[in-house]
């Protein structure tokens, strides 16, 4: 195992931007970026030993700037929509960025996490990224420590841990926003990926993608996962909930939720034979099929649009702050947030 450093671009301040390059003994390479904590690239064997790299990126640090749909990023402090764009907790009103319609969307498009120069420490086959984030910073109050590991095995996992403390009660959902594609980051659309998800409710969303608060059962909808399907069967259908997202947009609900790791998703390629199994220890899983990728040119040349990888972003469910029966994501003041997720490759 090793972690080798290289210089990957220019911050706007100046700061260096740096990659970690971790390897296994497997031929498994994940390399990651201070900006962002990004997951710049995935390089995974098939069953024939052939390596492709099976995340959408960039080539630079610099370009991450200008990343619209958040390729690798970890998204904080709140990962997913809050509706109205507001929040109270101890009746303090908390006033976000209208960014999404009247709602927010992933905390701040500028301010973010997944545009800040996070600190660095490795070892022999991790990086950890830290960041300190002031009290009223994006409208979130607390004066925050966020810390994220990414650790790879040489069982060909790669898991990411993540810590975070506040000195106030405040919103903290951290996700990561990886786009995979099982065949290659070059190799063009993912409805032909197969999919198992342990939810047999998902969420469902008004416009503007808010969840109402229920429960909905997967059974006898486009949404049902519980038994392995291919991505595209049945993505184009005029189903209520597919039509207001543009295809799979939603927040899955995990069956058998304890707060330990557990294996809730599989994801197969028929092309390349290789398999992603995730396991998370949150509650639920928001399954995008990137039916709104913006046209942009990432790594490699490749041109990138919709629909060309897939996201599995353990989280809270969206507008959590809203809907009292969810599973809370409020933390801070000696109630720390933390939580890991895996994505383990066959």
């Amino acid at each position: 195992m090793a972690v080798t450093t290289s210089a990957f671009g220019k911050a706007k301040d100046g700061k260096e931007i740096m990659l970690y390059t971790l390897k296994n003994d497997k031929g498994m390479e994940a390399a990651v970026t201070n900006i962002g904590a990004i997951l710049v690239s995935l390089k995974v064997p098939d069953a024939n030993g052939k390596v492709d790299d099976l995340v959408l990126g960039f080539d630079n640090g610099e370009a991450y700037y200008d990343n619209g749909s958040f390729f690798g990023a970890v998204v904080g402090p709140n990962a997913n929509r809050i509706g109205g764009a507001s929040f109270e907790i101890d009746g303090v009103k908390y006033q976000l960025d209208v960014n999404d319609g009247p709602n927010n969307l992933h905390s701040d498009f500028e301010k973010g996490y997944h545009k800040a120069i996070w600190d660095a420490k490795t070892t022999d086959n991790s990086v950890t990224f830290s960041l300190e984030d002031f009290d009223g910073n994006m409208g979130f109050p607390g004066n925050k420590k966020v810390e994220v590991t990414y650790t790879l095995d040489q069982e060909n996992g790669l898991s990411l841990r993540y810590h975070a403390s506040s000195d106030k009660k405040t919103v903290l959902n951290l996700t990561n926003h990886t786009y995979f594609n099982l065949d290659g980051h070059d190799s063009g659309n993912i409805e032909g990926h197969e999919m198992w998800i342990k939810a047999s409710c998902y969420t469902p969303v008004v416009e503007g993608a808010i969840p109402t608060g229920e429960l909905a059962p997967v059974a006898g909808t486009p949404m049902d996962f519980t038994q392995s399907k291919v991505v595209g069967k049945e993505i184009g259908e005029k189903f209520e909930q597919l039509l207001l997202t543009k295809g799979y947009d939603h927040n899955w609900v995990i069956d058998g939720f304890d707060g330990k790791l557990q294996h809730m998703a599989t994801v197969k390629a028929a092309k390349s034979g290789r398999v992603m199994k995730v396991y998370t220890d949150l509650p639920g899983v928001q399954f995008y099929a990137g039916n709104c990728i913006a046209p942009v040119v990432g790594k490699d040349g490749v041109a990138y649009k919709e629909r060309q990888g897939l996201c599995l972003e353990t989280q809270y469910y969206p507008d959590t702050v809203h809907q009292p029966s969810f599973p809370s994501c409020i933390f801070g003041a000696g109630k720390d947030y933390v939580s890991e997720t895996v994505y383990k490759f066959e």
